[in-house]
């Protein structure tokens, strides 16, 4: 194969592989139904002039049949005036005239022959058209479910363009998210270890550790007030194995501890009920005594 054959067979072979990309079997369907459409009305319009044709000649022929009566009629009336000459010559006249007829005649069979098979090539393209366009509606409903189909399937799988965009777009969105995190966490944690200076405060390093200090020491002096407001004495830092207590052992003290004195207030204010009770009961037991003593007696 030469170079000039190799080019060619390789452009058609990608205009092909393009035209198959671009091509919409609907469209193309819709197409071949016009198409055939108007196949349609070019062989009605053929029937057409063919009858026009047809009705022209049958015209002509009314019209020389009409001039045979007429040289008849002349031919009578020469022979009755003993005009043998002018009758010979309205003979000679109708004999054309009986000539031109015969022609037309033919041609007229003619058209009718052609009309007849134009009429028939008619019905039955017609007849196809309309299963074409049976076939044609029926293929167009399958093609579109096998498309809405398709895309379907793809967008639950992810495989489509579209989707593919979106997962990318996913992806970079959740690495963009991940990344600022990180650097969040990086920010704070150099924040809290101070290297990092606030740039809006005049504290340095020594200053802050001093402040912490100093709340520390507020904090435990505040607490010692609350022992001894309570008449505690100060709790242990360390548990029996001498090892220092957790946040999460702290917190278990101090609920067990918020529980005694909720059962302890839930106590007292039984007991005050029932004070408040034994009251009302023995101020209503002297009040009907006072009664008994001022009634008279019989």
């Amino acid at each position: 194969m030469g170079i000039l054959s190799r080019a060619s067979y390789v452009i058609r072979s990608k205009v092909n592989a393009l035209l198959n990309r671009a091509e919409d079997p609907t469209e193309t369907l819709d197409y071949s139904y016009e198409q055939m459409r108007d196949e349609l009305q070019d062989v009605k319009q053929g029937i057409a002039d063919l009858t026009t044709q047809k009705k022209r000649l049958e015209i002509q022929k009314r019209k020389l049949e009409e001039n045979v009566e007429k040289h008849n009629r002349q031919a009578r009336e020469a022979v009755q005036q003993d005009r043998d000459d002018l009758a010979r010559k309205a003979l000679e006249k109708k004999k054309s005239k009986m000539s031109q007829i015969e022609e037309l005649e033919g041609q007229i069979a003619e058209l009718n022959n052609t009309q007849e098979q134009l009429v028939d090539k008619k019905n039955e393209l017609q007849n196809r058209i309309e299963e074409f366009r049976t076939k044609k509606e029926t293929m167009k409903a399958r093609y579109e479910a096998a498309e809405a189909s398709s895309r379907v399937s793809e967008a639950m799988t992810g495989v489509g363009d579209e989707m593919e965009d979106v997962s990318r777009s996913i992806e970079r969105a959740e690495e963009r998210t991940e990344e600022m995190e990180a650097r969040a966490e990086a920010m704070d944690e150099l924040q809290d270890s101070g290297a990092f200076e606030d740039a809006l405060s005049d504290k340095d390093d020594i200053d802050r550790e001093l402040d912490g200090l100093t709340t520390n020491s507020e904090v435990d002096a505040e607490l010692e007030t609350l022992k001894g407001e309570l008449g505690k004495a100060e709790a242990p830092a360390e548990d029996a194995n001498g090892e220092s207590a957790t946040d999460e052992e702290i917190d278990a003290e101090l609920d067990d501890l918020q529980a005694d004195l909720d059962e302890s207030d839930l106590e007292a204010d039984l007991d005050e009920e029932i004070d408040v009770e034994t009251g009302v009961e023995a101020d209503v037991e002297l009040e009907e005594s006072e009664v008994d003593a001022d009634e008279p007696r019989n």
